[in-house]
């Protein structure tokens, strides 16, 4: 038979459903176009996208076992991982299930779990003093929510140190990830957290009872998400650079120079940003706990990593997380121990800054102010700008020495002018030898459950107001705003000839479906 250009009737769901049976085990995330790709390599035929998409789900069912009987080998599972690796922890929240206003003994409804893994609480001790939070939407048979919080290394690499399934992105939601991981992952005090600015978030915060305030951390929005509130407030796109501009002002004259221009187009403009707080998204007044971070684009990687297991069941999504970090923490631990046994010091990252300063702090003029050869005025030529550098306080004017706690160029011009060692001023999270503590921990293999010891609490089902009543391929519901400007550019193309106006399923040049036996 030669090469059919389209479906065939008789290469049904079922039958492409046992054949990428060994894929869906190896990778229960694996993209419907994958599969799309499996099937014209093995049979000939380009299925469609909807039939290999059905396929999938029926392979997940059939690998991963139903959804009702995942929920009831969750908390079995985990009691099983924190006996595997007894400093992990764990929190599961369930609900009593009634029968005509009389409880039932022996079953409990999953209301919220918390889990982070024993390796990801040790690597947060040695990460940047801050962390990113967000949530994402489960895509399964049961509705719900994914909390994840992520923290980042010296070597601007990201570490999942959280995560947690709730029902929904609720404030109770929200006080229950933020107080299990105020406990048991980020405990110690001046650290900070960025988020979006949804509302349930700030009320956790609120009820904390100080353990996310201040002093003992700081809660700062992600600038994206100021701009998009800005924009649907005002509906003046031409005002977004501005606002955003505003936020990542490194100094105060900076700060007050965007500010003005701001005000000058309109009092309720900066009316509206006063509301906020200047603390809280304006680099400038971060008093350094954004480390120069100014979105949760951290948490977005994580999310897009994840995006494939989000529609599995629970089970599945607690085990991805497990496999997934073991293999980062694997790799990663193997590429920083070879980079010092070939001699570096520093992270790459780091290298890298304090090259680039160095190759601008060649015309500059130093003078010293006092005889501890800590406070120095230095000028810039050939403009001339006038900067302060206080290498006690760790402070320079140009902002950039007390964000990344990284010398900058006239840091390291003041080094040189009196021959300082600048590696003095590089932060402990940048050097190699706190790098390969964030991988010091480590997974351990969770064996056969036949080995695992038995589990005697109630049976966990899932909450059957939370089942989506729709049949099929789940369709997106999410509003497009300001912040999906690739999504909004305007019509799209085919991606079979190339032109507007259509998509690809009714393109005119789409070859229509084969008959049996016919020849493409």
């Amino acid at each position: 038979m030669g090469t059919i250009s389209q479906d065939h009737a008789k290469l049904d769901s079922d039958t492409i459903a046992d054949a990428i049976r060994p894929l869906v085990e190896a990778d229960p995330s694996i993209k419907v176009k994958s599969i799309i790709v499996e099937v014209q390599s093995r049979f000939n035929y380009t299925v469609s996208y909807r039939k290999a998409w059905l396929a999938k789900q029926k392979s997940v069912a059939k690998v991963f076992s139903d959804w009702e009987v995942s929920y009831q080998t969750l908390p079995v599972w985990l009691k099983a991982m924190t006996a595997k690796m007894p400093r992990s922890r764990v929190q599961i929240k369930t609900l009593p299930v009634y029968r005509e206003s009389e409880e039932v003994q022996g079953v409990r409804v999953l209301h919220c779990v918390f889990w982070s893994f024993y390796p990801c609480i040790v690597a947060f001790r040695h990460c940047k003093p801050l962390v990113q939070v967000d949530g994402t939407h489960l895509y399964g048979k049961y509705k719900g929510a994914l909390l994840v919080a992520v923290a980042q290394y010296g070597n601007q690499n990201i570490v999942p140190v959280a995560f947690a399934i709730v029902e929904g992105e609720t404030a109770d939601a929200w006080e229950f990830f933020l107080t299990n991981l105020r406990r048991y992952v980020v405990t110690i005090d001046g650290v900070g957290i960025i988020s979006d600015r949804h509302n349930s978030i700030d009320a956790a915060i609120a009820r904390s009872n100080g353990a996310w305030s201040p002093p003992r951390a700081w809660h700062m929005f992600c600038i994206r998400h100021i701009g998009s509130n800005f924009l649907r407030r005002f509906k003046a796109p031409y005002l977004h650079k501005l606002v955003v501009n505003t936020g990542y002002s490194r100094t105060e004259q900076e700060y007050n120079k965007n500010y003005q221009r701001l005000q000058e187009r309109g009092e309720a403009y900066t009316q509206w940003c006063d509301e906020i707080g200047v603390e809280r998204w304006v680099l400038a007044f971060d008093r350094g706990h954004r480390w120069g971070h100014m979105t949760t684009n951290l948490v977005e990687c994580i999310n897009s990593v994840l995006k494939g297991a989000r529609n599995l069941p629970v089970t599945v999504i607690v085990r991805s997380t497990f496999y997934w970090l073991n293999e980062l923490f694997t790799r990663k631990s193997a590429e920083a121990h070879e980079r010092v046994r070939n001699g570096f010091t520093y992270s790459e990252f780091a290298i890298k800054r304090v090259e680039e300063s160095f190759r601008h702090a060649r015309s500059i003029v130093v003078n010293r102010f006092d005889r501890r050869n800590e406070v120095f005025e230095v000028r810039e030529m050939p403009d001339g700008s006038i900067y302060t550098v206080n290498l006690a306080q760790r402070h320079c004017d140009c902002g950039h020495f007390q964000v990344e706690r990284l010398p900058c160029r006239h840091v390291l011009a003041c080094c040189a002018n009196q021959r300082l060692d600048w590696q003095v001023y590089v932060h402990d999270v940048y050097k190699m030898f706190e790098i390969c503590k964030v991988y010091r921990g480590e997974f351990v293999p969770m064996g056969d459950p036949s080995t695992w010891a038995p589990y005697e609490g109630a049976k966990v089902i899932a909450n059957w107001t939370l089942r989506r009543a729709t049949k099929g391929r789940p369709k997106s519901t999410r509003y497009l705003n300001e912040m999906d400007s690739q999504d909004m550019r305007g019509p799209r193309r085919c991606t079979t000839c190339g032109k507007e106006g259509h998509s690809r399923s009714r393109c005119p040049q789409r070859a229509g479906p084969s008959s049996a036996g016919g020849q493409s």
